[in-house]
């Protein structure tokens, strides 16, 4: 097999290959090790490489094992393996070395998946691009000019150019569906507790963030969910196990015309591109020749509140986190050791009070409250999958002027204006992507299918969010649209049969 041909193939393709004895699970690592010499010179999207640790791992393949022998990466934060390096994109961990292997990627191992290195993330994946100081911007293959997005920027860049099928991903407010809109994914966030990381990480984000992966193939998803999914006992969130495969359910055919709501209205009041309305429209349009009712539909929820109670979360969240920092350290931070966004909720983070806290995390009670009812009315609820397509290198990077007008107005407000300061920073960012919060905060799941190119040639997706538990009928909705006319292939990607 040639590089060409490793690339068309998806994860449970590869793994056929390798259980039909067509090819070596230590073939297709040399395949994906050459097509990474090939093209991460341009898009710089893995941190590190385990070469030495993956001649080892080769060597005890399970062909019985449902990707057995699929090449495969970790997001550099929270998929870690014992004694190995694990950065968060941050400076200040570029040294620090994993205390244990998280009981997802013993999972990933355990469905057969041999992880050959780790892909770039910003710092502790707090943007929606991947352009952290330690290890600069992370490129999309549709056009290098362009993000790939975040936070997992670099596992959606090396899915998009062909090195390895399916990567290891993580979603704390969209950071898997939002680079799988901008380099033309499959990108599923699971239910909440559906996917636990553990051990002792039971509690990302209160709940908000969730790992799974990136894939090119709807399969892929729903193959990799029947296998990742699990109930641990320690983890703070649980969900009941879905009975059956869902590779299997998704090709069922649905029993009866589904009631479909809509929005291509920017819950936050920014712009919304042309690009990103014609993509939910051509959805709507083919839904309805399918016999299904769909309708534009308002789930009453206030996304600007909500925006503001997610930063104050992620403000507590950061504090804690550099508080562990600073004890590992034995000295406080400075605004030197961490980037703007980090610092910035760090300082407000310190401010917030525990009744603060509290309030805001009951404030996404009421909003999961009201998708429920929502969802006791419309099956689906599509919006954009991104407002805009990826925006371009250094865009949404603050330069040296603005990063110091930030860190004086940080100090000089008083705690409400310190939350005002960090919306206003985050708002061209979120201007990109407003629309993916709200499934990490009510718990439930989304999926960004890749079915709209912008006459630049950039992809872009749209979302389709269910009911909590409801996964399988989003992989079922995602498998006949990729049947479909609607869905863009990565034969559309000038960059994924390129060879350097």
């Amino acid at each position: 097999m040639n590089i060409s041909e490793y690339i068309q193939y998806d994860g449970v393709g590869l793994a056929e290959l390798v259980k039909n004895r067509e090819i070596t699970a230590k073939e297709l690592a040399e395949l994906s090790f050459r097509r990474l010499q090939e093209v991460d010179k341009n898009l710089n999207a893995v941190t590190q490489t385990r070469g030495a640790q993956v001649k080892q791992e080769l060597q005890n393949v399970n062909l019985e094992a449902p990707f057995a022998g699929v090449p495969f990466y970790l997001k550099d934060i929270s998929q870690t393996i014992e004694g190995e390096v694990s950065t968060a994109g941050s400076k200040l961990m570029k040294e620090a070395k994993a205390s244990h292997t998280a009981n997802l990627v013993e999972g990933f191992h355990q469905a057969g998946l041999i992880s050959l290195g780790y892909t770039a993330t910003p710092e502790f994946a707090l943007k929606n691009i991947t352009e952290s100081t330690l290890h600069g911007p992370t490129k999309n293959p549709w056009n290098l000019h362009h993000s790939p997005g975040g936070s997992s920027g670099g596992a959606a860049a090396l899915v998009a150019s062909g090195v390895t099928p399916i990567a290891g991903a993580s979603d704390g407010g969209g950071s898997i569906r939002i680079p799988a809109s901008f380099t033309g994914l499959v990108g599923l966030k699971p239910t909440r507790g559906r996917t636990p990381v553990g051990p002792g990480v039971g509690r990302q984000w209160q709940g908000a963030a969730i790992d799974f992966v990136l894939t090119r193939s709807v399969r892929d998803s729903a193959k990799m969910l029947t296998n990742l999914q699990v109930v641990q006992e320690e983890a703070a969130f649980q969900t009941p196990l879905f009975p059956d495969a869902y590779e299997n359910v998704m090709q069922a055919r649905f029993t009866k015309p589904l009631k479909i709501g809509f929005t291509t209205t920017s819950p936050v009041g920014t712009s919304v591109s042309h690009d990103a309305v014609t993509a939910v429209h051509k959805v709507a349009q083919w839904l309805e020749e399918q016999g299904h009712h769909v309708e534009e539909a308002d789930n009453q929820i206030d996304g600007k509140q909500l925006m503001r109670n997610y930063y104050l979360m992620n403000s507590g969240e950061i504090s804690a986190l550099t508080g562990q920092i600073e004890a590992m350290l034995g000295r406080a931070l400075t605004p030197d050791d961490v980037e703007i966004e980090t610092w910035l909720l760090h300082r407000a983070g310190q401010q917030v009070s525990a009744a603060e806290f509290t309030s805001s995390l009951a404030s996404w009670d009421d909003a999961a409250a009201k998708m429920a009812a929502f969802h006791e009315q419309y099956d689906f609820y599509i919006t954009p999958g991104s407002a805009f397509p990826a925006p371009k290198i250094g865009e949404l990077t603050h330069n040296v002027q603005e990063v110091q007008l930030l860190r004086e107005k940080i100090e000089t407000a008083d705690a409400d204006q310190q939350q005002q300061v960090i919306y206003d920073m985050f708002l061209p960012s979120l201007t990109y992507t407003p629309f993916t919060q709200l499934a990490n905060l009510t718990g439930q799941p989304g999926i960004n299918l890749p079915v709209h190119l912008t006459e630049e040639g950039l992809p872009l997706g749209v979302q389709v969010m269910a009911a909590k538990g409801q996964e399988h009928r989003l992989l079922q909705l995602a498998d006949k649209i990729e049947q479909s006319s609607l869905w863009i292939g990565m034969h559309s990607n000038p960059y994924f049969t390129k060879n350097e």
